[in-house]
């Protein structure tokens, strides 16, 4: 059964549609009619190279937080497009998201306990449930246009970063998390920019206008979904924060201790340093 299209990826005028390079149409010459996905890889990676930078410069975010913070924008800023329905797009989105998820809960799994075994695991089974399981239900059921590319979906994204990433400085989760939301605003704020086109007597709004940057869409039951997610995420985010800000003291005294253990504890000399 063909996608349902939630709204014209092709420009709003009657004549033939032209098509540039690669195959895109284009609705002016040297513009196409939507941004692809290097325009919005830039886009997203020059709004996290400079969010990054200024925590850095400004705040004192070690590098290593920074640049994770920036590659998630990136990878924020492509995955709006996962309803576009085009495969490449699905594939190299999805595949970004199955790998960085995993790597993200490394910590938060250590807390629970998990051996490296377990760990090794669950990172492998969260993989193929990213990898295929997500994949599976955006290709059946998302929309074009739809609540993917909306601010709600932005909100989601963030909260799933904030659950996924586990530190013993809660500044950082917030800034990994608000670094996703950049790079999916980052991508809503070209759409819209792509949908206004020069007419003859001023800009000119295309029918795609205000399908990106929006709070609802024409569906209800999606509309009721993406709220659902966002108050249960955001429930799940805020207990999690609080007591993540309020176990904090405890474990950084255990970890004290732990360290101060492990260097009173003298070293076993090597068994060559044994005298007969």
């Amino acid at each position: 059964m063909p996608r349902r299209q939630g709204c014209p990826r092709e420009p709003d005028s009657a004549a033939p549609a032209k098509r540039g390079r690669g195959g895109r149409v284009v609705d002016s010459p040297g513009r196409d009619a939507v941004p692809g996905l290097r325009v919005h890889i830039t886009g997203s990676a020059l709004a996290g190279a400079a969010y990054a930078v200024a925590v850095w410069q400004i705040g004192g975010m070690p590098p290593s937080t920074c640049i994770l913070g920036g590659v998630l924008c990136v990878l924020a800023g492509m995955l709006p497009d996962l309803d576009s329905g085009e495969e490449d797009s699905l594939r190299e989105s999805i595949g970004f998201a199955a790998a960085v998820v995993p790597l993200l809960m490394i910590h938060r799994l250590q807390q629970a306990g998990l051996s490296l075994e377990a760990i090794v695991l669950a990172g492998a089974g969260l993989y193929l449930a990213v990898r295929y399981g997500v994949a599976w239900l955006v290709s059946k059921y998302s929309v074009q246009r739809g609540m993917l590319h909306s601010l709600p979906a932005a909100a989601v994204a963030g909260q799933v970063a904030f659950l996924s990433f586990s530190t013993e400085e809660p500044i950082h989760r917030y800034f990994v998390a608000s670094s996703v939301v950049l790079g999916f605003l980052v991508h809503l704020i070209l759409d819209e920019i792509w949908s206004v086109k020069e007419g003859q007597f001023g800009p000119k709004f295309k029918t795609s206008f205000g399908t990106a940057m929006k709070f609802y869409g024409p569906e209800a039951w999606s509309n009721l979904l993406s709220y659902v997610l966002v108050v249960a995420l955001g429930v799940l985010s805020a207990t999690d924060a609080h007591w993540s800000e309020k176990t904090l003291p405890a474990r950084q005294y255990v970890r004290q201790q732990m360290e101060q253990a492990a260097r009173s504890m003298p070293s076993t000399p090597a068994p060559w340093n044994y005298r007969r």
